[in-house]
Order: C-alpha cells, then sequence, then structure tokens
C-alpha cells in the first residue's frame, strides 16, 4: 500500500535515485540539482533519505557530489548506461 521494496526504499528513495542515474548520468551530483530535479526540499533529501541510502550501500558522497552505487542500480533493474535490465 504504501510501495516499500524489501530493502525499505520508498517512492521518494526510488525517485532521488532514478534522478541521479537518468538527469546526472550517476552523478557526481550536489545535493541542490538532486533536489532540483526531484522536488523535494534539500535538507530533507539531507536528513531524511541520503542517511539511508548511504548506509545500505547505494550512494556516495564524494567531493564532487552524490553518486548512485552499481549496488542500487542492480536492485533498481538499471545497467550502468542506464538501460532496464
Amino acid at each position: 500500500m504504501l510501495a516499500v521494496d524489501e530493502l525499505g526504499l520508498d517512492y521518494v528513495d526510488r525517485k532521488i535515485l532514478q534522478a541521479i542515474m537518468e538527469k546526472f548520468n550517476g552523478g557526481p551530483v550536489g545535493v541542490n540539482s538532486i533536489a532540483a530535479a526531484t522536488g523535494e526540499e534539500m535538507a530533507t533529501i539531507e536528513d531524511v533519505y541520503e542517511p539511508y541510502l548511504l548506509q545500505i550501500g547505494f550512494i556516495e558522497r564524494t567531493p564532487r557530489g552524490r553518486m548512485v552505487t552499481d549496488l542500487a542500480r542492480k536492485h533498481l533493474g538499471i545497467s550502468t548506461n542506464n538501460r532496464l535490465l
């Protein structure tokens, strides 16, 4: 009913990951750009969504910005060239 998957990702988690992959080619991308692309507040991304995505290894924080990991791509069924598996 809430569209939460087996790892606990909800719609917004998937929207953030997909935006990084599809609009920013997997990153690196700044949180301001992620917020603009998803319509979510920057503080909400940093305080609510990002910690869990970091914890499960789906995104990495680099000096240049956030990047989606291969683990996230595999979970969402998206290959490294953004095509569905």
